[in-house]
């Protein structure tokens, strides 16, 4: 490849590699307090649709992807309500959830008539000064929430290995029984995570409508929530190994306009299939590394009732 399709393509990785990292990083919120997250498909295409909507009624990007926040926390109650006080089985409420977003969304953006609606989104600011580095300044010119996933991931890193709170989150997600003798209420506790970590999923998914396509498409994540779980396992729960992780996937995503672009012609299905394939190939890898099991919380999946403790 030429020195400007290399450019481009490093360029163009931050922008696919977000929603990646923001969904991942809600996802291990949720699971370090034991609640096993597979509903991430789902909450991003409430994200993306809730954003667009308020991007199209108000024009204004940050309060679009704030209510695309709260909009998929509130669908995430739902999930919530089954899997800590009704103890559905989690992986069943998790695939549930994705089937009922998917449908809801898909008649919500039918109906209100947004699909391919285009709007206004966010523009390219520059890092001053290394944007004026000569062609690698393009590096540095990326839109407000490429700037902004760093500090999040920072907070969200501290937070959990750091704070008071993040310490109780974690010991709700390795030992409930241990944390509520403790005194920490640890349905309180998983509902707080879930919340928290649907938020930034919601946030993933309206990041790909409002800022990178800045229109509405039924289905627009397009397996993105489901690649975002294998990146959790790949990453060991950890926040910066699942930005490593993110950045990878971005790359592998942002290649592919750019082979097309130099002229290298790939079939349409192997397109499509790649960040799959790519993502049963880090599964793979990671069971035979036999790596990740001492990262597990130690009680994820498992449903927790005060009146079992011992």
């Amino acid at each position: 490849m030429s020195g400007s399709i290399v450019l481009n393509w490093l360029a163009s990785t931050p922008d696919f590699a977000v929603p990646y990292a923001l969904a991942a990083l809600g996802l291990i919120i949720s699971e370090r307090a034991g609640v096993l997250s597979l509903g991430a498909e789902g909450l991003m295409l409430v994200g993306a649709l809730a954003g667009i909507g308020a991007q199209i009624a108000m024009g204004q990007p940050a309060v679009s992807l704030v209510l695309a926040m709260l909009a998929a926390s509130a669908v995430s109650l739902l999930f919530a309500a089954m899997v800590i006080w009704l103890r559905v089985n989690q992986v069943i409420a998790g695939l549930a959830l994705v089937f009922f977003c998917q449908g809801l969304t898909a008649l919500v953006g039918s109906l209100a008539e947004w699909t391919n609606h285009a709007t206004g989104g966010i523009g390219a600011m520059a890092l001053w000064p290394l944007s004026l580095l000569p062609g690698a300044g393009r590096l540095f010119e990326q839109n407000a929430m490429v700037w902004l996933t760093l500090p999040i991931f920072l907070a969200v890193a501290w937070f959990l290995s750091r704070s008071s709170a993040g310490l109780r989150l974690r010991a709700v997600g390795e030992n409930p029984q241990a944390a509520d003798a403790a005194g920490i209420r640890v349905a309180l506790w998983r509902l707080a995570a879930v919340l928290a970590g649907s938020a930034l999923v919601g946030l993933a998914g309206a990041y790909i409508s409002v800022v990178s396509t800045k229109l509405w498409i039924a289905g627009m994540t397009g397996g993105r929530g489901w690649i975002a779980v294998g990146l959790v396992i790949f990453a060991r729960w950890s926040p910066w190994k699942a930005l490593v992780g993110a950045l990878l996937f971005g790359c592998i995503e942002a290649l592919i306009p750019q082979l097309a672009a130099a002229g290298v012609q790939l079939p349409q299905y192997f397109v499509m299939m790649t960040p799959y394939a790519v993502t049963l190939a880090v599964m793979v890898w990671v069971a035979l590394s036999r790596r990740g099991a001492d990262e597990e919380p130690g009680a994820l999946g498992q449903p927790y009732v005060r009146e079992e403790r011992r």
